[in-house]
């Protein structure tokens, strides 16, 4: 039988044997575990780094931004009442608080306030700080939304020659509504710096209803009403016509300015006698509303009842003999006591007044019946004035008028040509035609090109544009018009053409044939280039050799024509550009060449697309010596030409 004291000595080996296994086994399995484990080590970032990883792992919260302002007036109602010589009420103001904390709110200038009131409790009003004793007020507010401050205040009333009014101040409010209450009726009634809403009489008062632009003080102006008894008089008027007959070739237009005078009552229409033959197109006036012809009466009706006095213009035409005695139709103001004013006639194209008869009328200068008559540059013209005395008296014009046949004149020309021009030994030859044109009425120029030439290019104004093609093989090159009335200024037309002739020998003469234009040409410049290991000498003719000059149009100018050669250096000597010579031409320098690059590269770029086939434009190639020939006068359809004789230069392989 087994003790208890035995049982636990049992129990507390087998403890002890436990743990010494238990330790065995940690003490093998530490040198295995000591092998894996891996050191945690060091990572080095800059201190930038760190604090950029810092701010994204644990972000700071923003402050709440501040409101642009502290407190907004929102709206402002008056309600006034007018007693005396002091008007009366409470305004009601209604802020909005955007801040925590106290917010001083400012009050309109100007008011004389009795009594604050914000929630039914009394507030008081403190000197702004930025017044400096100038009785601008204040309320301070504690607490953000919104807010109405009632004010009880009162206004002086102004009195001046019968007329009365009060002034509200001006304020930074979004909305300014004022009520006015008068015990009185029968005042007129007008408001400045804002609109007149609602205007409404009781048994004893009168209200108005006005809103404020704000910005403006709001005043409101009120004074005994009058009966007005102009509208039921009797309606006299005196009045003044002033009539412009212009006598065309085919119809005759009439310009007439008429205005009358109120001198009692209101005119609320005014009637004009008109002849049977005048058509009235237009009438036009600051008053007036409406116009109709009935029954040879013209009928002018105005917007409302004039009182003082108004303005018109009217426009017609109406078909007259074109030559001979002629009755000048006159218009007449009717139901007027008294009438001035007059009558011009002039004859348009090419005519004159041979003979004139009046009655009722007297001779005057065109400076006496105004601006638009003596404006008026026609070369045959005679100016009237009414007669005094009775306006009903008869009145009557009669004119002789003779016409002359008009003298064809031209509506286009070219004043200045010039041509460039480069042969070659082989009798190739390439040409440059530039024409200065001045155009009124033509479409197309005509040129005629010499028999075998191909055009390479064409230009309006130095733009490509695609010439026609006439019945009989010459060319058709668009022109500039000019403006109605207008002389237009000068353009260029330019034609780049080639042609072949017979190759040089060593001595002979070569026929330069030029374009023919249905234009006349007034002078002409020749720069002629030919090869180099030529003598050129010009023959008598059309041509003659001159120094070169530059052209003297100024379109050329406009376009900025290359110089007159193309070599690197060369001199002009007797009429001739010889290589070898000093350099006597301006050229540009370096950086204009490359800006001017850089635009012309800069515009294609920003071209796009564009539709259709564009023609190009071909640059003249100026080589070799050169000599320069003028003409004058040259007439439509001829063919301009130059004869010129040629020698090898023996000595120019020496050069």
């Amino acid at each position: 039988m087994r003790t208890p004291n035995n049982q636990i000595f049992r129990q507390f080996a087998r403890l002890q044997f436990g743990m010494l296994w238990l330790c065995m086994a940690l003490f093998v399995a530490t040198p295995s575990g000591a092998q894996e484990s891996r050191s945690p080590g060091w990572v080095v970032i800059p201190v930038a780094e760190y604090r950029t990883l810092h701010s994204k792992a644990y972000p700071v919260e923003p402050e709440p931004e501040m409101p642009p302002v502290q407190a907004t007036l929102t709206r402002i109602d008056y309600d006034i009442h007018i007693g005396g010589e002091l008007a009366k009420g409470h305004v009601n103001l209604t802020v909005d608080v955007l801040k925590d904390g106290w917010v001083s709110v400012p009050i309109p200038a100007g008011l004389l306030v009795r009594e604050a009131r914000l929630d039914n409790k009394l507030v008081s009003l403190m000197p702004t700080p930025a017044s400096k004793g100038d009785g601008h007020l204040s309320a301070l507010l504690s607490h953000p939304g919104r807010s109405v401050l009632s004010l009880d205040i009162a206004l002086p009333v102004t009195s001046a020659a019968g007329t009365e009014s009060i002034t509200l101040p001006s304020a930074d409010s979004g909305v300014t509504r004022a009520s006015v209450e008068l015990p009185r009726q029968g005042v007129d009634i007008q408001v400045g710096g804002g609109l007149l809403s609602e205007k409404s009489e009781a048994a004893a008062d009168s209200k108005w209803v006005a809103y404020g632009r704000g910005n403006e003080p709001l005043s409101f102006t009120w004074r005994r009403k009058t009966e007005d008894h102009r509208t039921t008089q009797p309606l006299r008027l005196r009045g003044s016509l002033t009539e412009l007959v212009s006598l065309g070739e085919d119809s005759t237009a009439i310009y007439a300015e008429g205005s009358v005078d109120v001198v009692q009552g209101a005119a609320r229409e005014v009637h004009l006698q008109l002849p049977e033959s005048i058509t009235i197109n237009q009438v036009l006036g600051a008053m007036v509303s409406d116009w109709q012809v009935t029954g040879g009466e013209l009928t002018v009706t105005f917007l409302e009842p004039v009182e003082q006095g108004a303005r018109f213009v009217m426009n017609g035409e109406t078909r007259l003999a074109r030559d001979g005695h002629i009755d000048i139709p006159l218009l007449r103001l009717m139901n007027t006591e008294r009438d001035t004013g007059g009558v011009a006639v002039e004859v348009l194209g090419a005519g004159e007044i041979k003979d004139l008869k009046s009655h009722g009328l007297e001779e005057a200068d065109a400076t006496d019946l105004g601006e638009t008559i003596a404006s008026r540059q026609s070369p045959s013209l005679a100016a009237f004035r009414f007669r005094s005395g009775e306006p009903a008296g008869t009145r009557a014009l009669m004119v002789d008028v003779a016409r002359y046949a008009q003298q064809a004149v031209l509506m286009a020309n070219i004043e200045e040509a010039r041509y460039q021009v480069l042969m070659s030994k082989e009798g190739k030859t390439l040409v440059q035609a530039r024409y200065a044109v001045r155009n009124n009425q033509r479409n197309f120029v005509k040129i005629s090109l010499p028999p075998g030439a191909v055009v390479w290019s064409a230009a309006l104004s130095g733009k490509p544009v695609r010439p026609g093609q006439a019945s009989d093989g010459s060319l058709l090159l668009p022109l500039e018009k000019a403006r109605g009335g207008e002389d237009t200024p000068a353009f260029v037309v330019e034609v780049l053409y080639s042609m072949r002739s017979t190759a040089w020998e060593d001595k002979g003469k070569a026929h330069l044939a030029l374009p023919a234009l249905d234009l006349p040409v007034s002078r002409t410049g020749l720069l002629l280039y030919y090869p180099p290991l030529f003598r050129v000498t010009p023959e008598p003719g059309s041509f003659r050799t001159e120094a070169y000059a530059n052209p003297a149009s100024p379109a050329f100018s406009l376009l900025a024509p290359p110089p007159p050669a193309a070599a690197p250096a060369m001199s002009i000597v007797n009429g001739a550009i010889a290589i070898g010579g000093p350099v006597s031409l301006d050229l540009r320098n370096e950086k204009d060449d490359t800006q001017a690059l850089i635009d012309k590269f800069q515009m294609k770029s920003k071209a796009g697309r564009v539709t259709g086939i564009l023609p190009i434009g071909v640059e003249f190639p100026a080589f070799g010596p050169s000599t320069y020939l003028v003409s004058e006068l040259t007439s439509e359809g001829q063919f301009p030409a130059a004869e010129l004789s040629y020698q090898r230069d023996k000595k120019a392989g020496a050069r």
